[in-house]
């Protein structure tokens, strides 16, 4: 086992709630071999997985958002029932890679900023870190230990998305893309099985909408163009996320053909709202669309450090592309966010949904201490919900299902996340078997260092 040196005192954080407490950032980077595990990592879990979050290294707080930290990836390797390591590394960007005194990653650049914060998946057979609205992707090893930054061997000529979804059906990634600087216009961008971008094609929009997030269906790829828009107000004031509520933007959900042009985008106006996370979505045989998202009333109107509003719930919508109508019904009206399917199910008819549980107050974003797991067989409505308590001081991050075989049914494998156990100031990487969702945990592996809560994670297999 061992440990590397410090590199960075801690950040000053006057009390910021994204800087202090469970956000408090790591001030090193470390590696740990032979981590000690509690129960049984199941055999068949071979590969890493990776999350990656924000982890500033040197933060004004009166300007610094959440959204905005120097990108940090984690990463465990796991093999024949054995955790084998545990790194995190900085993204070397130019800032970072100025503040550690290092050489910045390799690669063309993309965009004012290109620090990359937000997600990180295997596209390809490729390991890629994504941030939306500006940088290009950055390639990492297997190991963590080398990166790049790769616009897909070239064929990406502008700005990507955190949040691509692979297509179980054809391999490709569908993604809608946007970028500060050209607010006139997003793009829904098809990346083949190999990982070369094959379709790039742009659909026109007002305002420069903030579009975290997007389904696809057989037909349709979904833009979710709402109300949290780019605001030159907030750029100006050097605000690392400048991006606010714009109650005069049309909230609405765009049903672009997945083949067609952008001018044959069906657009279908809805009630204000925000959305950061969709489940999954789906066509219906009469012809309609549904689509399942955690959904907030408004979202930055207030705060500039972070996301401010608790959300309404769970929802399922059935949008109309023929009367352009939007039906809404609450799956569940708990606060929760990061919802996850059994990925080999996007776009198609699905029946579970894994969320993380939030507090229910607009006070705090992150800082509760269950997941849930959402039963959709009732089509509309309420559905039967089970839950799984870590118990007090130990906060979950978003989780992610991997089936226990590649013919597994759904619901049969096993959700993998990191849980911060803030008393003793450590984490534990918690498998659970997702068809025994309340049970204990089948396998924990100890980390004795706490790691900060991030946004995405995922499991990539070798």
């Amino acid at each position: 086992m061992a440990t590397d040196m410090a590199i960075r005192e801690p950040v000053t954080t006057l009390e910021h709630p994204f800087l202090s407490g469970m956000h408090r950032p790591m001030t090193s980077e470390v590696s740990l071999e032979n981590l000690r595990v509690t129960g049984t990592i199941p055999p068949t879990l071979d590969g890493r997985y990776l999350r990656m979050g924000p982890n500033p290294i040197d933060a004004d707080a009166s300007k610094y958002h959440w959204f905005s930290g120097d990108g940090m990836v984690h990463g465990l390797a796991i093999k024949d029932g054995q955790a084998l390591w545990y790194r995190n590394r900085w993204i070397r960007s130019k800032r970072a890679a100025a503040l550690l005194c290092e050489d910045a990653a390799p690669g063309p650049r993309h965009g004012i900023s290109d620090n990359v914060n937000t997600n990180v998946a295997s596209i390809g057979g490729r390991t890629f870190a994504m941030v939306e609205a500006g940088s290009f992707p950055v390639e990492l090893s297997a190991s963590l230990q080398e990166q790049a930054y790769n616009p897909f061997g070239g064929t990406l000529k502008g700005s990507f998305t955190a949040h691509p979804h692979r297509d179980p059906l054809t391999g490709e990634h569908h993604a809608i893309t946007y970028d500060a600087m050209a607010p006139t216009l997003v793009h829904h961008v098809v990346i083949s099985a190999a990982g070369a971008v094959i379709r790039e094609e742009s659909v026109a929009v007002e305002h420069g909408p903030s579009i975290h997030d997007s389904a696809f269906t057989a037909r349709y790829a979904l833009i979710l163009d709402l109300p949290v828009t780019f605001s030159m107000e907030a750029a100006i004031g050097g605000f690392g996320f400048p991006y606010r509520w714009n109650k005069d933007h049309q909230a609405r959900i765009g049903l672009l053909p997945r083949n067609g042009a952008g001018t044959d985008t069906i657009w279908v106006d809805v009630e204000p709202c925000y959305i950061f996370h969709v489940a999954n979505a789906y066509d219906r045989a009469d012809g309609k669309v549904v689509l399942d998202a955690v959904v907030y009333d408004r979202m930055f109107a207030d705060s500039t450090e972070g996301p401010d509003n608790s959300p309404r719930g769970f929802e399922r919508w059935i949008i109309d592309p023929v009367a352009r109508t939007t039906e809404r019904f609450t799956i569940d009206s708990a606060a929760q966010e990061f919802p996850r399917p059994d990925e080999r199910l996007f776009g198609q008819p699905y029946r579970y949904a894994y969320t993380l549980g939030l507090p229910a107050t607009d006070s705090a974003f992150l800082g509760a201490t269950f997941l849930i797991k959402h039963d959709l067989s009732a089509d509309l409505g309420p559905g039967a919900r089970e839950i799984h308590d870590f118990g007090p001081g130990r906060y979950p991050g978003e989780f992610v299902f991997v089936p226990a075989a590649a013919d597994a049914e759904e619901d049969h494998g096993w959700l993998i996340g990191l849980v911060v156990d803030l008393p003793t100031e450590s984490t534990e990487l918690v498998i659970l078997d997702a068809h025994d969702f309340t049970a204990a945990p089948v396998a924990r592996v100890h980390l004795p260092h706490r790691v900060p809560p991030g946004f995405h994670g995922n499991w990539i297999a070798a």
